[in-house]
């Protein structure tokens, strides 16, 4: 079964490869690099949030950091792929540096911190650099869409990799403890802490290099944009719509908010945050589980039809069987 799946997955991402061979819209182009965006992004915060149950508000500043190394040493001059991984690991040394201190907050008061170091980053960024930034004339002139695609489609699926390869470890396992009782795993020699700032440093790497190849893929932006709060509430967002501790729910969930948001964005304008809102809400109170969570229910509601059929096929089966049983008595009696 798990050969069949990895098959699967090896197919499709043969297809995504080969499509832009065959589209020449560059508008279909932008809409499947956002989605692999926004995939990298929920699947990077599912490590901390939704694995180690650690609600972060702050990871904008993981993608602003790595958007904002790659945009500088690439315009040093340096190859784009080192300078991506360079913003990747500037987010994973932030990360550790506050991850200490902020782990020493639970529950919202660990959310509310994440969400205000962010926010310092946002002013600080934008007061340094208030002026946009803009390609150079010769970068813009050898713009090709086509690398970018590339580009994003490798790390998101690196980013799925990566956290199937890590909640299927023992190191997985201790993050998912770590998530239902913390004191719990510690008494069972779990180090909390420890599993909590692996989660937090992997998801800040995954949250870098999104943030690095958002910084070659556009054309112009101003340097806080990346740090902006809304991006840490999409990427929590997308994940409690597509389903929170799950390989494919951050996968769903970005599909899901990246087509949606297009759609109502060209119909309703500014008021589909309101929509996304009430969504999110919706989500929580009646969907704990995402999406994901309707095919489990398929799937249970099928074995208990069947755990139904089983058991009204039973008395007929034992009367089938008393009445072989008392036809073979006659038979030796007579």
């Amino acid at each position: 079964m798990r050969r069949l799946q990895l098959i699967s997955i090896l197919l499709l991402v043969i297809v995504l490869a080969g499509l832009p061979q065959v589209i020449k819209k560059d508008s279909t182009i932008n809409l499947l690099i956002l989605i692999f965006l926004y995939i990298i992004l929920a699947t990077g915060w599912n490590i901390l949030g939704g694995y180690a149950g650690q609600t972060s508000l702050g990871h904008a500043a993981f993608f602003g950091l790595g958007a904002l190394a790659t945009r500088m040493l690439w315009f040093k001059g340096f190859p784009i792929l080192p300078c991506i991984l360079a913003g990747g690991l500037l987010a994973v040394v932030f990360a550790l540096l506050v991850g200490g201190p902020a782990f020493r907050l639970r529950g919202v008061y660990f959310a509310i911190g994440t969400l205000a170091l962010a926010q310092i980053l946002y002013v600080t960024v934008g007061n340094i650099y208030p002026q946009i930034s803009a390609l150079p004339v010769n970068e813009l002139v050898s713009y090709q869409i086509t690398d970018r695609y590339y580009l994003f489609l490798g790390i998101a699926v690196f980013a799925v990799a990566v956290a199937y390869f890590l909640v299927n470890s023992r190191l997985g396992l201790g993050m998912m403890a770590v998530r239902e009782e913390e004191d719990a795993a510690e008494s069972l020699g779990v180090s909390a802490l420890e599993h909590k700032l692996i989660a937090l440093g992997v998801s800040a790497f995954i949250t870098g290099l999104g943030g690095g190849a958002f910084a070659y893929y556009h054309v112009s932006f101003y340097p806080q944009f990346p740090f902006s709060p809304a991006w840490s509430l999409d990427m929590l967002t997308m994940v409690y719509i597509g389903g929170a501790g799950t390989i494919l729910g951050p996968i769903i969930g970005a599909v899901f908010f990246v087509v949606l948001k297009q759609f109502l964005v060209q119909n309703v304008g500014e008021y589909h945050l309101i929509v996304f809102g009430v969504l999110f809400i919706l989500v929580v109170l009646f969907l704990q589980g995402g999406i994901i969570s309707i095919w489990k229910r398929i799937q249970l509601a099928r074995q208990n039809r069947s755990k139904k059929v089983a058991l009204k096929l039973s008395p007929a089966e034992k009367v089938d069987s008393s009445v072989l049983a008392s036809g073979q008595g006659k038979e030796n009696h007579y």
